[in-house]
């Protein structure tokens, strides 16, 4: 094919006839045009992240948007959502049953949606998971009276953030917690606790280190809320015998045998 019958090809893709609508009926200059064009697809067909299976992208209410105003002048953000972890969901559901494993899902979303810049209301939980507002808030009851933070966009816009469930998780374990004790106490799987805790003692590592908590999140991969609230948990049991629970961890860390991953591009 040579380059006359390939320009002819590409002439006629959608997205030409996109930009010859907003040139041509709308009057837009070309360079408007590409921008509207790039717009148009970021929104209607999502980023170019990959998702995994049980992975979904919904569009949310953008964290710190003010309440009061119309949906469509509110400030929505895209995020992804782990609807379903898969193996480490099914031992939950296995060891729990079907109301933990929800409760698990629902902080699951709602702390995803705070560490992508969004504040999901319970309504956008419901529709998630396939079940009723009125559950959703009976199960929302249920983590609060356990002490839980449960960060709808109510609460955030409400009372700020708490402590999240990863940051409890934490907690528990500086305490003194072992592992089965705490899969038995919050009915999450091991091997998410596990991986809380390893993020947690490595944010711990390169914070004693000198990095800023930007740089950690850079270097780790994790969200600016995520590496906050585990450096709140770390200065809340500033105390001997967390240290002394931690400093093994630490010394892992500091031999190598957890090293933290290598910098991704973009974040």
């Amino acid at each position: 094919m040579d380059e006359q019958q390939s320009a002819r090809l590409q002439a006629k893709t959608p997205e030409q006839r996109f930009l010859r609508v907003l040139e041509d009926e709308f009057h837009q200059p070309p360079r408007v045009a590409q921008a509207l064009l790039a717009e148009a697809q970021a929104c209607l067909l999502g980023s170019t992240q990959s998702l995994r299976p049980g992975q979904m992208r919904v569009i949310l209410t953008r964290r710190g948007a003010g309440h009061g105003r119309a949906l469509r002048a509110t400030a929505t953000t895209e995020v992804v959502w782990t609807v379903d972890a898969g193996r480490e969901d099914r031992e939950v559901l296995q060891a729990h049953g079907q109301h933990a494993l929800r409760r698990v899902r629902l902080q699951r979303l709602l702390t995803e949606a705070v560490e992508q810049g969004a504040a999901a209301t319970q309504e956008d939980v419901a529709q998630a998971l396939q079940v009723s507002v009125r559950t959703i808030k009976r199960d929302c009851a249920h983590l609060q009276a356990q002490g839980l933070a449960v960060p709808t966009r109510g609460q955030l816009q409400g009372i700020g953030r708490g402590q999240t469930h990863k940051a409890h998780i934490v907690g528990r374990w500086l305490q003194g917690e072992t592992y089965d004790q705490i899969v038995l106490h919050t009915h999450h799987c091991l091997a998410s606790i596990q991986r809380y805790i390893r993020a947690f003692v490595q944010i711990v590592a390169l914070s004693q280190q000198g990095f800023t908590a930007e740089q950690v999140g850079r270097l780790l991969d994790l969200s600016q809320p995520l590496v906050a609230d585990y450096l709140a948990i770390y200065r809340q049991h500033d105390s001997p015998a967390c240290r002394e629970r931690l400093a093994a961890q630490l010394q892992r860390v500091r031999q190598g045998a957890a090293a933290p991953p290598a910098a991704k591009g973009g974040r």
